[in-house]
């Protein structure tokens, strides 16, 4: 039976025009790779590796860009060119662990790991779920505060009616809504691109901040942690290999391989442009919050730089219109995101307990609980408050990170789980060097911001060495919790291997028959009922 709720139209137009379509449908809602060799195939893959990309172009990004270019002009994009290398990696490895094994990476750890272990990830999970959304509830509130002049903290409040909003647009179809927010975001993309002409960043700096690694100072560090947990998601690896169970590929040694290829292609391709964006970001902004002729406002507003004051940086470009088409791409930008942080939090709560809430209420509950910050935030500390706390959200998913990458790395090296698809020895390396670096600069900056923190609290020894005892406890229990993941051997094999032989496939193929899976293509917010008519 089709399901109910497509995740993947397929083209229902008239096709009498071509011998050979580059999508072959089984029905109009879900969408068959065809058995064949040929790059028209990559046409049937794309689409799992674009909505992943949208997160990184959300407002996170885009706020610590702008920080990371106004305080530390170009020195901070090594992280960003690492980043997005690590993200092709990590990002591929996700989605061939789904098109190998038929499950996605949450449905992996409730499989592997025992009751309390899988507990625990499934909380950090959901924490990463809300600590994505609440840049794009603060993103929303700074584009309806440039838009209208509405207060940020009656923005923040707002922006739960774009639940409602989102709602009642994809009842025109999903793929109409993300080519709608694609045109927005691409807006600013290409405004910033622009942007680059007038600012005129030293090309030979430029390259030496993504070749030449530095970190100068504490606040450095804390940047690129912000910068590597805006990047590198760990909600963005639950999605990824949830959404490659959307297509119906052959279940055949070549197939799989086609399958892994084309969504390393597809992803390269998102990631590309994604990169772009951000490096523009980080360029335009160091280069106009250093130039020697800013003005006098301008350069307060440099000083502490947010996605609210971002709009000057693209004057000469759209002269009195930059806040407003700023606004309306920013607006896109966390609007898009709310999209993937819906499918992640759905995925994420599906695999990890085997349950499903519906769409809209799963995506009211995430909006409120990152809504109650935001809002506390914004009433306190106002618009600059509001930005820091974008900062404190994007350092929450870069020490989220290891619990979500680490079960990744060990199901994607492990043959039991991957058979001949498992990482080969120089993937493997690269990827556990990766992700040894993003838990080393992490626990660097959680030691040394608490050291120093306690060093300059003013209270008594007493307090000072109960509070290190509750910090460094803290600790331990992090670093304990990476510990058990890394040392901990996985014990269950996947029988969803690739087939190697004919009596193989044979012996497999009453299990093989669900692909794709019904649950992940259904699992979406409601679309307009098609009549038979339309179709």
């Amino acid at each position: 039976m089709a399901p109910e709720h497509p995740q993947f139209m397929s083209s229902t137009g008239n096709h009498s025009f071509t011998n050979a379509p580059l999508i072959d449908s089984i029905d109009v809602h879900q969408i068959e790779v065809p058995d064949r060799r040929s790059w028209k195939n990559l046409f049937a893959y794309m689409g799992p590796g674009f909505l992943v990309s949208i997160a990184y172009i959300d407002p996170g990004n885009f706020e610590t860009d702008l920080q990371s270019g106004a305080q530390y002009k170009y020195e901070l994009l090594w992280i960003v060119l690492l980043a997005s290398c690590a993200a092709l990696v990590i990002q591929s490895m996700a989605a061939n662990l789904g098109v190998v094994t038929g499950k996605h990476l949450a449905e992996h750890c409730r499989t592997e790991y025992p009751r309390v272990p899988n507990t625990i990830l499934w909380i950090i999970a959901e924490i990463s779920v809300v600590a994505c959304d609440i840049p794009e509830v603060i993103g929303t509130a700074f584009a309806l505060n440039m838009l209208f002049s509405i207060p940020v903290w009656i923005g923040v409040l707002l922006t739960g009616l774009s639940t409602l909003i989102l709602l009642a647009l994809q009842q025109y179809g999903i793929r109409k809504l993300e080519f709608l927010i694609a045109f927005l975001v691409f807006t600013i993309c290409a405004c910033f691109m622009a942007e680059l002409g007038y600012a005129k960043p030293d090309a030979k700096e430029v390259v030496k901040g993504m070749f030449v690694p530095q970190l100068k100072g504490n606040g450095a560090t804390g940047l690129a942690i912000s910068l590597l947990g805006a990047l590198v998601m760990p909600h963005n690896l639950f999605l990824h290999s949830a959404l490659v169970l959307s297509r119906k590929i052959p279940r055949s040694v070549r197939g799989i391989k086609e399958a892994c290829r084309f969504y390393m292609i597809e992803s390269g391709f998102a990631l590309m442009v994604a990169f772009l964006i951000n490096i523009s970001v980080i360029s335009v902004s160091g280069a106009v919050c250093n130039s020697s002729n800013l003005s006098a406002d301008d350069q307060k507003s440099c000083e502490d730089l947010d996605l609210n004051k971002a709009s000057f940086l693209l004057r000469n470009v759209l002269g009195k219109w930059s806040s407003k088409l700023f606004a309306i791409a920013l607006l896109a930008s966390g609007q898009s995101s709310t999209i993937t942080g819906t499918y992640a939090g759905q995925y994420v709560m599906q695999g990890f307990l085997d349950l499903r809430l519906k769409p809209w209420i799963r995506n009211m509950l995430t909006r409120c609980l990152a809504i109650t910050p935001s809002l506390v935030v914004a009433l306190i500390g106002g618009s600059s408050g509001a930005g820091e706390l974008i900062i404190i959200a994007s350092m929450i998913l870069s020490f989220a990170l290891p619990f979500a990458l680490i079960p990744l790395l060990k199901f994607t090296s492990s043959k039991t789980k991957m058979g001949e698809h498992v990482n080969s020895l120089m993937i493997a390396s690269v990827t556990w060097m990766i992700g040894s670096l993003i838990m080393t600069i992490n626990i660097y900056y959680l030691i040394s911001s608490f050291i120093k923190l306690l060093l300059h609290a003013k209270m008594k020894m007493v307090g000072k060495v109960f509070v290190g005892i509750l910090g460094f406890s803290g600790v331990a229990v992090y670093l304990a919790g990476i510990a058990y993941l890394v040392v901990r051997k996985n014990r269950k094999a996947t029988p969803f291997l690739a087939l190697t032989s004919a009596a193989a496939a044979e012996d497999c193929n009453e299990s093989l028959s669900h692909l794709p899976r019904e649950d992940i293509v259904s699992m979406q917010l409601p679309e307009r009922i098609v009549s038979p008519a339309d179709i």
